[in-house]
């Protein structure tokens, strides 16, 4: 099941010419895999409280058309592969028209806070996403 989040480009988003700037794709599917996680019940500083985060490991990005100011946007967020301690996430910027702009695979890992190292996903985390896949 893909998750999708709607954007719309703001100024501050592009650079001299109205163009996104490169980096802040990340930013926008940053934001999508927040509201995801979100959306299947779980907020991002109640895991903190739980000494969970989830830390981009590696993040693959290809742009094929560029988004302009004002436009609208939908992320798109999928679960590639799910492991014991990450997830592997598919996700893709398409234009309010249809147009594919960027696609991305964004390899997150489970690390507890405390320590800084990789842990399990927890159970309860874990069978939402399964259930989100």
């Amino acid at each position: 099941m893909a998750f999708e989040f709607p954007i719309r480009v703001y100024y501050e988003d592009t650079d001299a010419g109205g163009v996104v700037y490169h980096s802040n794709y990340l930013n926008f599917y940053e934001r999508a895999r927040t509201e995801y996680l979100r959306d299947l019940g779980f907020e991002q500083d109640t895991l903190l409280k739980q000494d969970i985060v989830f830390v981009v490991r590696r993040c693959e990005v290809d742009y094929l058309r560029p988004a302009k100011f004002n436009d609208e946007l939908f992320v798109h967020v999928e679960i590639e592969q799910l492991k014991r301690a990450s997830v592997i996430f598919k996700q893709k910027i398409i234009s309010k028209n249809g147009n594919l702009l960027s696609t991305a695979q964004v390899v997150v890992v489970c690390v507890e806070l405390a320590q800084m190292k990789p842990t399990a996903i927890p159970s309860f985390i874990l069978k939402e996403l399964q259930r989100g896949s």
